[in-house]
């Protein structure tokens, strides 16, 4: 699916009202449909006036429900995927603050419990050492300063025991030279060094790995729930379960690949190794 970041803006919008429109055209009340669906007359007139989104099975429900022709139910079904995705520009975040988006994303990291990261080009936040951080904001027109300073409290959720972390880094990731050399070194050092805490798996795919899929996002998955995707001028918040699911099947394609444990550690400590020779 394709769409532009105001089309997002408006999809809940035209949902609401496609589904209005639809139950008028079938003649049904909202007692009659809320009864067809297995759901409050109240949760219903919520949905239909946009107080409340519904999920993709609500409104798979509403559509069955009312018999909808198989063109219009398509229409309507891609609101809804539409109306679960968010954009967020990177111009907002300049805006509004960097560390603002760091509190945003420490709130993420608080709620859930098993949280994966594909990461093809650089490396996250949560692994970076203080130099690399500051060096991966230095595009940013904005005083950093605060921004570094939340991304570094932030790295201590990772010594949380209740939570599973599994990092799926690219040997581009770990090896794109954003700080100097000997920087370098130790921010590789750095990444073999958190592979040792219990929680924490930590995977690499070196160059030449046969992959049947390019490695297109950095991405994210919050349990089953959410899935953040990176783009240069912003990122994309995916709710729809399908969506999620997607991004879940695409994550564990390349886990399968990957290296972990030592066969891990051996590959960042040569490559450690090369940019201190």
């Amino acid at each position: 699916m394709t769409f532009e970041p105001g089309e997002l803006r408006q999809s809940k919008a035209d949902l609401q009202e496609a589904l209005r429109a639809l139950r008028r055209r079938a003649g049904r009340t909202q007692a009659w449909l809320a009864q067809r669906c297995n759901m409050s007359q109240t949760k219903l007139s919520n949905i239909e006036t946009g107080r409340v989104t519904p999920s993709l099975v609500d409104v798979e429900l509403i559509l069955g429900a009312l018999d909808t022709p198989a063109n219009l139910a398509a229409e309507v079904s891609g609101l809804a995927r539409l109306a679960h995705t968010e954009w967020q520009s990177k111009r907002t975040s300049w805006r509004r603050g960097l560390e603002k988006r760091q509190c945003e994303l420490a709130a993420l990291e608080a709620e859930a419990v098993t949280l994966r990261y594909f990461l093809p080009a650089m490396v996250t936040g949560l692994l970076a050492t203080p130099e690399y951080v500051r060096a991966s904001l230095g595009h940013s027109p904005v005083d950093i300063s605060k921004t570094v300073a939340k991304k570094l409290e932030r790295q201590a959720v990772l010594h949380d025991d209740k939570k599973q972390f599994t990092f799926l880094l690219t040997e581009q990731a770990v090896r794109w030279a954003v700080v100097p050399r000997s920087a370098m070194a130790t921010q590789i050092d750095q990444l073999a060094a958190l592979s040792h805490l219990p929680n924490v798996r930590m995977g690499v795919l070196p160059l030449g790995t046969a992959l049947e899929r390019g490695p297109m996002n950095t991405f994210t998955v919050y349990d089953q729930r959410l899935a953040t995707v990176e783009t240069f001028t912003g990122r994309i918040v995916f709710q729809d379960a399908r969506d999620v699911a997607e991004h879940l099947a695409v994550f564990d394609r390349y886990q399968r690949h990957a290296s972990f444990g030592e066969e891990a550690r051996d590959l960042l400590s040569s490559w450690a190794g090369q940019y201190r020779s």
